[in-house]
């Protein structure tokens, strides 16, 4: 058993909590070769999709809410454990990892991302369920099925780092301990410290927006919170899925969330506009928000050309060129399946 395992197992008795809805802990680790502003290892841990921390091997640690330094001042030993994990011990492994992929297709320079994300999902009727995923390169590569004890390449070239997996028994009984056990013990400790923070509800503020008056026209909801949400248009109170493009659910940088949803408008007359609306369901809050089709009510920054001031189209162009850089930034490696970790602790990918 690992020495974090020991120490969780320690406190276990401590914290008992039946979630009465889902929680999830996931751990992200991006591990990185060629960048040299980068830490060579990031950990990023988050409850309920929230990053609740964050830590990397050039020594930079934060806990992002009064609830999770709480947890750490409660238990000093636990932050001096996190560090020796992320600056010390798991980075070796991760490189190690890395190494032998870029060794795998004959890479011994340039850059590349290592992506690993494991993740542990609470649910009070089906109980416990458990992700593990890796990405190469922008790319889904491997993936562990807890309940099967067997992995699974993602791509080709991934058959032989998967073959060497599968060879090491005791790492594979090791990583079924550390996904079931520990993380599971480890987001009983952070609802215990988090329930009333992790419970709230925020409600969205809603809004219409259109680019331009042919282009489709989005219902926007941002600052809402938790991310167990719904939004759709509906025509004369029907739901509706022709001309419709649902977006995801997107993190934002205060902990809350937001989504949209999209509606082509290109075949409804003016006169039938008023039989359309949009509608935000969140879970935990029994009244839904719901906003009319209207045009007095839709916002835009378009004009006629003749009327844009060239100092508009500027901050306009910028403003997109930061936003590129920061959604580019957030989704370097995002996984094609829906969802889908566990604390700080040994590598076992």
């Amino acid at each position: 058993m690992s020495h974090l395992g020991q120490y969780v197992n320690s406190i276990y008795d401590f914290f008992l909590f039946c979630p009465t809805v889902k929680h999830s802990l996931k751990t992200l680790y991006t591990v990185t070769s060629g960048f040299p502003n980068l830490p060579e290892l990031m950990i990023s841990v988050l409850v309920d999709n929230v990053q609740a921390g964050y830590c990397d091997s050039n020594k930079t640690i934060s806990v992002n809410h009064d609830v999770w330094k709480k947890l750490f001042k409660d238990n000093p030993g636990l932050l001096d454990l996190c560090t020796e994990q992320c600056v010390e011990i798991q980075p070796k492994h991760f490189k190690s990892r890395l190494d032998r992929i870029m060794q795998h297709f004959n890479q011994t320079e340039g850059v590349h991302i290592l992506q690993y994300m494991e993740s542990c999902e609470s649910d009070e009727q089906t109980g416990n369920t458990y992700l593990v995923e890796g990405g190469y390169d922008g790319e889904d590569f491997i993936s562990f099925d807890v309940t099967k004890r067997k992995w699974t390449s993602q791509k080709p070239e991934a058959d032989v780092i998967k073959q060497e997996l599968e060879a090491d028994k005791d790492r594979i009984e090791e990583t079924v301990y550390l996904i079931t056990q520990t993380s599971s013990v480890w987001l009983k400790l952070a609802l215990n410290y988090g329930e009333s923070f992790l419970l709230r509800t925020v409600p969205p503020s809603v809004s219409l927006l259109q680019k331009s008056p042919s282009s489709p026209v989005s219902c926007h909801a941002t600052g809402f919170y938790p991310d167990r949400a719904t939004m759709f248009w509906r025509k004369d109170g029907e739901e509706l899925h022709e001309d419709v493009d649902h977006g995801e659910i997107l993190p934002n940088h205060d902990g809350t969330f937001q989504m949209r949803v999209d509606l082509n408008i290109s075949s409804v007359k003016p006169e039938d506009w008023r039989r359309y609306d949009c509608v935000f369901q969140l879970s935990g809050v029994e009244d839904d928000s719901v906003i009319r089709l209207d045009k007095a009510v839709i916002r835009t920054n378009w004009v006629p050309p003749s009327q844009v001031p060239a100092g508009a189209v500027i901050g306009v162009f910028v403003g997109l060129m930061l936003l590129s850089v920061c959604i580019t930034g957030l989704f370097i490696w995002r996984k094609k399946k829906n969802n889908g970790s566990r604390e700080i602790r040994r590598d076992v990918l």
